[in-house]
Order: C-alpha cells, then sequence, then structure tokens
C-alpha cells in the first residue's frame, strides 16, 4: 500500500492468530470493498515471542493466507492484505511507542489473554504479580521496558499527551473478557493512579474512550499441515499461513472517540449495548469450550472435536446450558437454544483439530469469568446448578491430574500460583481448599452451597470416569 499524509492508523497490538483471523479479516472486506477510506492497519506486539512472525509478515509486505473451514469439511484460501506496516518489536517498544503516540492514529485494539488483565476476584489490579509489579515501576518515557497492557498503552499515552497533545483515541479490546473495555480503563486509571500519574490519568479520562466489544471466532495455532495445503491449494509457499473456522462474529459498542471506518458495511454488529452478546458467548461458548476441553483430556482425547463427537462429554456441555444457563440468560435477543446447537457444531468440526491443551488453559482465569456468574446467579434465583458445578469439578479433577503429575501436557495458566495449588491439593480436604479459593471463587469463596455442589458433582465426574 502507498500511505499519504492524511491516513489513519488503526494500530493492533497482539500479533497472533486471532487477530490476523478476525479482525483483520474484517479490515481486508474495507479494503476490497474500497470502503477503507485513509484507515491503514499497523500490527505490533508487546513481547519478543512474536518477532519471528513479523520477520515473516514484513518480508511479504504484510500480506498471509487464511484458510478458512466449514463444519461440512470445505476449506477456501483467502489472501487477506490489509497489513499497511509491521512494527519491529524491541525491548523498549520505541517504535511501537511512536506509532501508537503519532496523532494520525485514531484507534488502537489489542487482544490480550483473561490473565493478561492482571485482575484479582474483585477485578481490582493485582499489583502483587511479578509483570504488573515491574511496570508499576517503569519508567513511562520510552526508556523503560513495559511488558504488559497497562505499561504499553501508558507509554504510548504519556507521549502522545505530550506538549500538551489532544488528539482523541478509541481503545478497543478484542477479547474474551467480560465488559473488557469498561475493565480495560478501570485496570488502565488503577494502573496510573499507582504510579501517581495523575495528570496523564485525567488526560485518559478526557480524550479516550474504551468500548466493550464480543470478538467470536475459533482459530486453532498453526500448523505445518496448514501450510502445506495453502500450498497445495494457492501455489504460495505462506509461512505466515494460519486456519479459522468460517463462522466468525464482531459485535462492538459504537462509541469511537475520534472516528473508526465504515466497519457496519462489512458485517460488524455496532450496537448500544455490548452485554447480552457478550453473556451469551462467554458463558454459552466458551464454558462450554473449556468443559469439553477438560473432559476430553481426562479421557485421553487430545482435540476439542472428539470430545465434542462423544454423547456422554457433548450432553455434559449441552446440559449445562440447558438447565442453567438459558434460565440465567432469558430474556435475549440471540435465540439461546439456537446458539447452542451452533456452538456444538463448530466444536464438532473435525478439520479445525483445535487442541485440548490450548483451550484448557488458564483454569484460573475461566472458572471466574465464564463459569462462577452462571453458579451465583442461579443459586441467589433459588435455584440449584447441579449442570453448571459438573465443569468446575472436572477442573478440580483435572487440576489433580497436574498436581500428580498425570496430564499428557503441559498446562499453561497465566493467573494461578502453582506452588499454593501443589499445597492446596495436598491438603487433607483439597474440594474444601478449592471451593475456598478467592482468586476462582470471589465472594462465594467458602459458601456452604458452593461445596456442597462441588462434592456432589465431583463424585458424578468420578462415576463417570470410572464407566
Amino acid at each position: 500500500m502507498t500511505s499519504s499524509p492524511d491516513d489513519l492508523t488503526w494500530l493492533h497490538i497482539g500479533a497472533g492468530s486471532f487477530h490476523r483471523a478476525h479482525q483483520a479479516v474484517y479490515l481486508d472486506r474495507l479494503r476490497q470493498q474500497g470502503l477503507a477510506g485513509p484507515w491503514r492497519l499497523a500490527l505490533a506486539n508487546i513481547r519478543a515471542d512474536m518477532s519471528e512472525l513479523l520477520d515473516a509478515l514484513a518480508r511479504q509486505d504484510g500480506d498471509y493466507t487464511l484458510e478458512t473451514v466449514t463444519p461440512e469439511g470445505q476449506r477456501s484460501y483467502q489472501r487477506i492484505e490489509v497489513i499497511d506496516r509491521i512494527v519491529p518489536w524491541s525491548e523498549q517498544l520505541a517504535e511501537l511507542i511512536a506509532v501508537g503516540a503519532a496523532a494520525g492514529t485514531r484507534i488502537i485494539s489489542f487482544t490480550v489473554t483473561e490473565g493478561g488483565y492482571y485482575l484479582d476476584h474483585r477485578h481490582r489490579l493485582d499489583p502483587a504479580n511479578p509483570d504488573l509489579a515491574a511496570d508499576l515501576q517503569c519508567s513511562l518515557d520510552g526508556s523503560g521496558r513495559p511488558r504488559t497492557i497497562y505499561g504499553a498503552i501508558g507509554a504510548i499515552l504519556h507521549a502522545r499527551s505530550k506538549d500538551g497533545g489532544q488528539a482523541p483515541l478509541t481503545l478497543l479490546n478484542c477479547d474474551n473478557l467480560r465488559h473488557n473495555g469498561e475493565r480495560f480503563r478501570a485496570g488502565l486509571l488503577e494502573f496510573l493512579a499507582l504510579r501517581g500519574e495523575s495528570a496523564l490519568a485525567g488526560w485518559v479520562e478526557k480524550f479516550t474512550s474504551c468500548p466493550n466489544a464480543m470478538v467470536d471466532r475459533i482459530t486453532p495455532r498453526p500448523t505445518p499441515a496448514v501450510r502445506e495445503r495453502v500450498k497445495a491449494a494457492t501455489g504460495i509457499d505462506d509461512p505466515c499461513a494460519l486456519m479459522g473456522e468460517s463462522f466468525i462474529q464482531w459485535v462492538v459498542e459504537d462509541d469511537f472517540k475520534a472516528g473508526r471506518p465504515a466497519l457496519e458495511q462489512v458485517g460488524v454488529e455496532m450496537v448500544a449495548s455490548v452485554l447480552p452478546y457478550e453473556e451469551a458467548k462467554i458463558r454459552i461458548l466458551n464454558a462450554s469450550h473449556s468443559c469439553i476441553a477438560w473432559a476430553g483430556t481426562l479421557v485421553g482425547l487430545q482435540y476439542i472435536h472428539e470430545g465434542t463427537l462423544r454423547d456422554d462429554i457433548r450432553d455434559m456441555a449441552a446440559e449445562y446450558v440447558t438447565q442453567d444457563v438459558i434460565a440465567c440468560l432469558t430474556p435475549s435477543p440471540l435465540d439461546l437454544a439456537a446458539y447452542r446447537d451452533t456452538t456444538l457444531a463448530r466444536f464438532g468440526n473435525p478439520a479445525i483439530e483445535d487442541t485440548n491443551q490450548r483451550v484448557a488453559a488458564d483454569g484460573y482465569s475461566k472458572i471466574p469469568g465464564f463459569i462462577r456468574p452462571t453458579i451465583e446467579q442461579s443459586l441467589a434465583a433459588g435455584r440449584e446448578p447441579l449442570a453448571t458445578a459438573m465443569l468446575p469439578a472436572l477442573f478440580f479433577v483435572f487440576l489433580q491430574r497436574w498436581h500428580a503429575d498425570a496430564l499428557p501436557y503441559a498446562y499453561q495458566d497465566g493467573l494461578f500460583d502453582p506452588a499454593a495449588v501443589h499445597a492446596m491439593l495436598s491438603s487433607d480436604d483439597p474440594l474444601r481448599a478449592f471451593a475456598e479459593d478467592r482468586v476462582l471463587w470471589g465472594e462465594l469463596a467458602g459458601d456452604a452451597r458452593l461445596l456442597e455442589l462441588l462434592r456432589q458433582a465431583e463424585q458424578r465426574v468420578r462415576q463417570w470416569l470410572a464407566r
């Protein structure tokens, strides 16, 4: 692409597969339809783990091939050519900060895992986390080495507001955190308050917006087989090739501080409130995904579709939604039963080859984020969420396998303290200790009703595994 002085920049932080199979696809549709106008996409990463990919993308002028697969196994190939600028990584994030600070950058979006927000059970920052603690001490003037989204955005905004800068900016989450725009904004302001950056916090309040958003597309980690299929189908040997399912959805609150491209023209749902869409996706899709991954792992399966195609595991996920979630989320603008069925059909797509290892990760974020709200809401309404209790019970048994070094893969979790979890599982009553873990259960921790639910559910999980 050629740039002009009037170009506006959309900077995305997070060079992993999801952005390239999701937001970049919508922006590429704008380009293809001649609706992009002055908007140009720049791609960056906070950490060094994507440097090899960024270098490969730079050699291809930002272009790459996306393979999509329907539940029926039909594959199609698309060349994505929307990335105008690859921002190289450096320890001090110098170029990332410079791009973000430029007045022509009007939107900065980012993809962060749930654990990457460093929030405790009260949705407040956890300054004891080593990464966050380091960034609280890290200089924001460009001489530091920020490693969290707060440190990176803080440094960008410090530079942007320098010398009276007043260029407004939208900060846009593209991830699974509930109320993600609100939670990020609160976390960012708390981060600045802990640093004593009151003037910069005031600038954030005045010149930025943080709309909530909901994103959805299953995007497994790329494998060599994807690259081989892309080459066979297109003739292009693309080291940056990736694959995603055919389903795609993006719902965004229309609160952009400094303009935006015509996203509604290419399938993005622009709404006043993302809440009902977000709740349906998090509780039905994300929680069911985790259920299938934990259950599948416990019975020796490698892939999500293998578990979904087993009646016992599929029924476990379906009953969780049918018996508990639909009651919690009704009324809804969505047909929740149809959404459940579509979700399970997507999970059963064998061509995706999404691993249990990937989906089972970060349980210490997923229990409070995806599962606990249904238990809390059900109990408050006088209902006994027996089907929902199966999900944390599966995770508890999964953790016991981890504790015994009996999982078939390395478990990754950005929030839990391995030593503390080992101690919990070595206690006289591990399930009671699990039910009292405030990281997992927040205000529900220690509730006798929760413990009884988990005891019953653990017995059902053990009986199921013994069949």
